[in-house]
């Protein structure tokens, strides 16, 4: 059977330092992915539409693991990496303080063994155990962020703007500004502002424990003459 190490392969992209801010470039990569809004008045520890989105995405993730480990032939085995997010908000700048505002992409990375007809097997037999809305959402997609700052932050997500304010500084620094991309959601081209990936589960973990990396895309700020 191969191993395909995910963490030991990607090492860099799911490890930070929580002192200093860094650049990193990130390639292409295949996502499992599920896209939806929180809904008014509620922020992702209490959204239905991102809980069940969760819920799908792990599903899936253990589904195609075991799947591809049972084959007879070309069995592969990984390890499940750690639920990630991109937030945006729609026609609008992001702003940490106002969850209620924000879309979002969640996200799990896999192999490049996973294919959309792999996909599709999975979600048909999770279907039958436990139907969801959320399971007709999931999608297989590659994208590329490129050149991003990424920085650890230590405990609560409230807290989280502190850090971002230190990417923030260093990215001014080295002479860069945040970059908006585009990515397609369900309402069409958004705006993708904030990617947190979540290295501790906070149903186990005390808040001042929570370790969650933050990567912002940047590009080159132009120079004004």
């Amino acid at each position: 059977m191969k191993t395909v190490d995910l963490r030991k392969q990607h090492r860099a992209l799911y490890q930070a330092s929580r002192k200093t801010a860094e650049l990193i470039e990130v390639q292409d990569l295949p996502f499992l992915t599920v896209d939806g809004r929180i809904e008014p008045g509620a922020a992702p520890g209490n959204s239905p539409a991102f809980a069940a989105a969760v819920q799908a995405l792990y599903a899936s993730a253990y589904t195609l693991k075991f799947s591809f480990k049972k084959r007879r032939t070309g069995a592969v085995d990984w390890p499940v990496m750690p639920l990630e997010a991109i937030w945006w908000v729609e026609g609008g700048e992001f702003d940490i303080s106002r969850p209620d505002e924000w879309s979002w992409r969640a996200m799990i990375l896999q192999p490049d063994q996973v294919t959309a007809e792999a996909l599709d097997e999975a979600v048909a037999q999770l279907r039958k155990k436990k139907p969801s809305p959320a399971l007709e959402q999931l999608r297989l997609l590659r994208f590329e962020e490129g050149l991003c700052v990424q920085m650890l932050h230590l405990g609560p997500y409230a807290t989280e703007p502190a850090t971002v304010e230190r990417m923030r500084a260093f990215a001014r620094e080295q002479g860069l500004v945040e970059r908006h991309e585009v990515v397609k959601g369900r309402a069409g081209l958004e705006v993708r502002d904030h990617h947190e990936i979540y290295l501790s589960d906070p149903r186990r973990t005390a808040p001042a424990k929570l370790k969650t990396l933050i990567r912002h895309p940047v590009k080159r700020a132009r120079r004004v003459h």
